[in-house]
């Protein structure tokens, strides 16, 4: 039987900087590279001159635990207890928040999906993913009996072609993904030379907004696809269609670099291997906290060290 995970005329990679790979690898549970001497020196908030009790801790030391949450996979109590123990080896003079002070100022945090800089155009690669929840729903149907409906939210990436997170949208589980990357090419700071998706991004609006940017579409259009005789319509878009028909699918994908929609794939890939596939929050606010959170912490592990992928033969 043939393989259609790995078929023949596939090209097959290997990692050439294999060593300061795998130094980073390493580097990703150092507690020292997610607390950092700056979320030290900025713990306590400084005085806002209003009336009345002082925040305790600033914002970023309410991001800085949430995120050692995210990366080691801890309830709020035990990330609470992490902090004091690490405060406590470390000989520095700071109180760690309770977990219900995590829990309260989570939900107003305002977080910012860090970028790495990067001096070229962006080649914008984007695709959707489910996360599950754990809501009312289940837990009652668990106590009670029952059928429980399970909960679930799309997590939207925008990557580059190194696979560095550059845009990313939290919606629920019945949001259109052409609607979500329109967000996302929004969202895209900088100039954007492509955007690559797979078929659920066959519309004009994705075209028109890539169009905008100065940036050429490379979707496959639906088999059923056919050239538009009425408005709306690209002609980007009929173009694509034509090429398509006339050299086939499979050649369509190799002559317009295609392929590299599997970057977005690796991305959600390491996203539930390192981080999980569910969340932690219980509502919509701390829920999109946390996915930025989530995009931060594979930002930085790639900012650590990556592969240097080099094609080899068959």
């Amino acid at each position: 039987m043939k393989s259609r995970v790995h078929p023949k005329y596939k090209t097959k990679y290997c990692v050439a900087n294999w060593r300061e790979y795998e130094q980073g690898l390493v580097q990703r549970g150092d507690i020292t590279v997610w607390m950092s001497p700056d979320a030290i020196a900025a713990w306590r908030p400084r005085p806002d001159g209003r009336r009345g009790g002082q925040r305790k801790y600033s914002d970023l030391a309410i991001e800085t635990a949430l995120t050692l949450r995210v990366v080691f996979h801890l309830p709020l109590r035990q990330t609470e207890g992490f902090l004091r123990s690490i405060f406590g080896m470390m000989g520095i003079d700071l109180c760690a928040p309770d977990h219900t002070t995590l829990s309260r100022r989570s939900h107003g945090l305002n977080v910012a999906l860090r970028r790495v800089a990067v001096d070229e155009p962006i080649h914008l690669i984007v695709d959707s993913t489910g996360l599950s929840i754990v809501g009312e729903g289940e837990w009652a149907a668990a106590k009670h009996g029952g059928k429980g409906k399970r909960g679930w939210k799309k997590l939207h990436l925008g990557v580059d072609r190194s696979g560095t997170i550059v845009a990313q949208v939290l919606t629920d589980g019945s949001a259109d993904d052409a609607k979500a990357g329109l967000d996302l090419i929004e969202a895209v700071e900088g100039d954007i030379t492509s955007v690559v998706g797979d078929a659920a991004y066959d519309t004009v609006a994705v075209y028109d907004a890539a169009s905008a940017r100065g940036a050429e579409v490379i979707v496959p259009p639906a088999r059923t696809a056919v050239v538009s005789r009425r408005r709306p319509r690209s002609a980007a878009r009929d173009r694509t269609v034509e090429r398509v028909k006339k050299v086939g699918r499979r050649q369509w994908k190799k002559e317009s670099g295609y392929h590299r929609q599997g970057t977005v794939e690796n991305a959600f890939f390491r996203y539930k291997t390192i981080l999980g596939d569910r969340f932690r929050a219980r509502t919509s606010g701390t829920q999109s906290v946390e996915a930025t959170l989530a995009c931060n912490v594979l930002n930085r592990m790639f900012e650590l060290g990556r592969p240097a992928p080099v094609a080899i033969e068959a």
